[in-house]
């Protein structure tokens, strides 16, 4: 496959995954259990979140199709689907379970998926590292949000 095929995968799997996620959490940052938590003072409004990932999902697509053309092994798809699959299930956890302590697992989890990314493949897609670093920060923002959502609600 050539790299805009790849690109064109990655887009559909990476947006398929934000669409699965968004209906796993069902009515999620609508819902009265939602609200009633006490949530980190630094939460973006709502219209970020979309944004954030809308712009994650565009640099991560064009990094794996990088990727892929200049490191494919059957490692990196696992991690990747790993990724895909965490990526996804955070939602199911946290919005429908209520499970904040398994979600703070699926996020640093995923964190450490997407570090492992930015460290193994560094040499590999040389600049292009810096098209997975957004996807980083803002797995570093999701997880003090969650952790903030866990302590301040469920440990405190």
């Amino acid at each position: 496959m050539g790299r805009i095929a790849y690109l064109i995968l990655f887009f559909v799997l990476n947006f398929s995954a934000l669409g699965i996620g968004s209906w796993l959490m069902n009515s999620g940052p609508t819902s009265e259990w939602y609200i009633g938590l006490e949530k980190a003072p630094w939460t973006p409004p709502g219209w970020v979140f979309g944004a954030a990932w809308t712009t994650v999902m565009i640099c991560f697509s064009i990094y794996m199709s990088k990727l892929i053309m200049v490191a494919s092994s059957v490692f990196v798809w696992v991690i990747y689907f790993v990724q895909w699959s965490l990526n996804v299930s955070w939602n199911w956890f946290f919005f429908n379970l209520h499970e904040l302590f398994i979600g703070q697992i699926i996020l640093t989890a995923l964190t450490f998926v997407i570090w492992l990314f930015i460290y193994r493949y560094r040499k590999d897609v040389l600049y292009f590292n810096f098209l997975i670093v957004p996807y980083f920060l803002w797995l570093l923002i999701a997880n003090s949000l969650n952790f903030y959502v866990l302590y301040s609600n469920y440990i405190c």
